[in-house]
């Protein structure tokens, strides 16, 4: 049943359907359309204008030109095929195609890689690098606590605004991907610094603005802290207390490898994460379990 229209026109459909239909936000969609205008341009350079008409062997053969030719690594062209899976999936229930043909074509295997994880003393000496003195430095001690502290992404700490801060009763709202809000637990030192910064620090950089804003976190001139900032903060901090390179998402790590090793159930940590998939959060317990090896190497007398 093909429908024999141009597969370049069934892929913007596609991508109206992810916007309208399914609210992916505008670098979803970016990624989306990249992937698969060259998914459309491969088919017109073998012959082939009609996603209908696609079978089994051209995704297998596509992938194979994304790996050998363009050089792309697994991980991007799992993501690519992805792509392509869902369009036609989406065909398929269109009524433009009779099936799917990249439903029966595996995904690339990536290999697993750990993440970087920080130990707890590790932690301590990042956090007490800040000049806690000065305004600047008690924002970058409450910003380190609370990225550590509730296992924020650096989107969701920017986006932070106060009336998504409830103190008292010891929790932040987070908005998270896909526009997808969920709780996560504030107490001990993140809630300490965030509640000084509030009182103190940050009140200073709302002055200098010439508006007030909803921000949590306040760059020098009273506007809201962007992702770029945290990021060079981090690696500042990181740098200063041994740690080159570090990056904001290692404390969001180290802060799930560190409640799995005390004793939190491993769907508590999938929740307060935000993690769609157990699976993406299991991956902590293969850090834990390396961890546990590390330990039992370095101090068994016949190990």
């Amino acid at each position: 049943m093909p429908s024999g229209r141009d597969i370049r026109e069934q892929v913007r459909e596609y991508l109206d359907y992810l916007s309208v239909e399914r609210g992916a936000s505008p670098k979803t969609l970016d990624a989306y359309a990249h992937d698969l205008r060259l998914y459309a341009d491969y088919l017109d350079s073998v012959g082939v204008t009609d996603a209908g008409k696609i079978t089994l062997q051209d995704v297998s053969v596509f992938e194979g030109y994304l790996r050998e030719e363009r050089g792309y690594a697994p991980s991007s062209a799992k993501r690519i095929l992805s792509a392509v899976r869902g369009m036609h999936r989406f065909l398929v229930r269109e009524g433009e195609a009779e099936a799917n043909p990249a439903d029966q074509l595996p995904l690339p295997k990536l290999p697993q890689s750990l993440p970087d994880v920080l130990s707890v003393e590790g932690v301590e000496r990042i956090m007490d690098v800040p000049d806690t003195s000065s305004a600047l430095g008690v924002r970058d001690r409450a910003m380190l606590e609370v990225l550590y502290g509730c296992g924020l992404r650096v989107s969701e700490l920017c986006s932070l605004d106060v009336g998504d801060l409830y103190l008292e009763q010891g929790y932040v709202l987070v908005r998270g991907k896909g526009g997808k809000s969920r709780i996560s637990p504030v107490s001990g030192q993140a809630l300490r610094w965030l509640a000084s910064y509030l009182e103190g620090a940050r009140r200073k950089f709302l002055s200098k603005a010439g508006e007030g804003t909803a921000a949590v976190f306040l760059n020098s001139r009273g506007g809201r802290l962007s992702r770029q900032s945290v990021h060079k903060t981090v690696a500042r901090v990181g740098a200063a207390a041994g740690f080159p390179n570090l990056h904001p998402h290692t404390l969001r790590h180290s802060y799930a490898t560190h409640m799995l090793a005390g004793g939190a159930d491993l769907r508590v940590i999938q929740e307060i994460l935000g993690h769609a998939d157990i699976s993406t959060t299991q991956i902590y317990t293969h850090v834990d379990r390396s961890h546990i090896r590390e330990e039992y190497l370095s101090a068994h007398p016949r190990a």
